[in-house]
């Protein structure tokens, strides 16, 4: 039995869900542009109030741990430990990468037995943030900023169907150019997909230390001058 508060911000889209025991029971979800700072404290209160109204106590908060938009990951990860320290509930860090892969598995979209999953996250001009899995969810190759070529896949696409998705996906398309690429467009990491993966955490009492954690960044945040107006 666990009911947990699911928070994802690492990119544009912002959404907040909670979960009961292998179901989605509640989904807030803005598309409109990184808006994180004004619609997260307002999703999160709406998502207590509806577990209030239900009597439904939580039993941990899950947050998108990345990669992702530096901004977004702090702002959903202080989210997260604020409610943690609040009412004193374990905190669970989810992939981000591997919440994407999510929604495929559950409805089946994966047709090939040994089929690699490369979930994209845009990371600016050709480059992407990049991990690949088999159907089981287990790494093939780990998370990497990829400048994307027609070799950078080669060896993978050269053994099997590997398909591509996230908003990091489709300026790759004519890039890759291979056979056996596929790609899926309208996935994006979103917190109604993360709970199986947090529940299988929560089963498995793997938390993080509320005090220290840190969302996985991948690469260091570089501040920039702003262009003089005059």
């Amino acid at each position: 039995m666990s009911c947990i508060l699911n928070i994802d911000t690492s990119t544009d889209v912002c959404s907040v869900a909670v979960s009961e025991n292998g179901a989605c029971i509640f989904s807030k979800e803005d598309h409109s542009g990184p808006n994180h700072a004004v619609n997260l404290g307002v999703f999160v209160d709406e998502a207590m109030s509806f577990t209030d109204n239900h009597a439904i106590p939580f039993d941990a908060v899950a947050v998108s741990s990345g990669p992702g938009s530096y901004t977004g990951l702090r702002i959903g990860v202080s989210m997260a430990k604020g409610i943690c320290y609040a009412r004193d509930l374990k905190l669970i860090s989810v992939p981000t990468l591997a919440t994407m892969c999510v929604p495929l598995l559950l409805q089946e979209k994966i047709e090939e037995d040994d089929a690699l999953l490369c979930p994209m996250i845009d990371a600016r001009r050709m480059e992407v943030y990049a991990q690949v899995f088999d159907r089981s969810l287990k790494v093939v190759r780990g998370i990497q900023a990829d400048v994307v070529d027609e070799n950078t896949y080669r060896s993978l696409l050269d053994e099997h169907v590997v398909y591509f998705f996230g908003n990091g996906a489709e300026k790759c398309m004519s890039a890759i150019g291979h056979d056996n690429a596929r790609f899926i467009p309208g996935i994006e990491p979103l917190a109604k997909n993360m709970f199986p993966l947090a529940e299988k955490k929560f089963l498995n009492d793997d938390f993080e230390d509320v005090a220290y954690f840190v969302p996985f960044y991948l690469k260091d945040f570089v501040a920039k001058t702003p262009k003089k107006l005059l």
